[in-house]
Parts: structure tokens; C-alpha cells; sequence
């Protein structure tokens, strides 16, 4: 395993928490598909939101993001310099690309 994704526990808003983290050193071709796996393996339901919270390579991060966008209402990512997840991804009026969510 290269990649780890766990599921954190549950947030009062009902927001979906992903931790995410690198498991093993390897290049991104072995790590993607990876990544992929774990996710898929969560057998996320889907819903509001899901956050992504950890360090992942540019291409894990647009891997795993286009992996749930379909199944949540926007897919945003912690910003440890401001200490708040940013919407990237949004199929809701409610939340737009660059929302801050604490």
C-alpha cells in the first residue's frame, strides 16, 4: 500500500471527513491508483460534503477528488495555512469554489 485514506469521525455538520496520507515512498504512476483503491474501498455513501483533510501529490489530490465528486455536493480540501477546508469542487448553489468550512 502507497496511499492511506481512512474515514474520520463523524462531524457534527454531517460533513464527510477523509484523512489522507502516504504509506510507503513510491512515484505518483504507483500512488494514483493506489489512492483510488483505498477510496473506493470506503464505499462512501455520499451526501453534502466530503472534506479531504492531509498531504497528497497533485495528482492523488485530482484522483481522489474526481473519485467522490459525483457522489457529494462539493469536495473541498484543508488549507493547514489558514486552518479551514476550501471548496475546489461544487454541484450546489449552496457552496462555491474557494468557501471556507471549519
Amino acid at each position: 500500500m502507497y496511499y492511506s485514506v481512512e474515514l474520520a469521525p463523524a462531524r457534527p455538520d454531517g460533513l464527510t471527513q477523509l484523512n489522507i496520507r502516504f504509506a510507503h515512498p513510491a512515484d505518483n504512476d504507483l500512488i494514483v491508483p493506489d489512492a483510488i483503491r483505498a477510496i473506493q474501498a470506503l464505499h462512501l455513501p455520499g451526501g453534502k460534503g466530503v472534506l479531504f483533510s492531509g498531504p497528497a501529490s497533485l495528482p492523488v489530490a485530482m484522483a481522489l477528488a474526481h473519485s467522490v465528486a459525483h457522489l457529494y455536493q462539493f469536495v473541498a480540501c484543508l488549507d493547514p495555512k489558514i486552518a479551514k477546508f476550501v471548496v475546489a469542487i461544487s454541484h450546489t448553489p449552496s457552496f462555491q469554489p474557494g468557501d471556507c468550512i471549519e
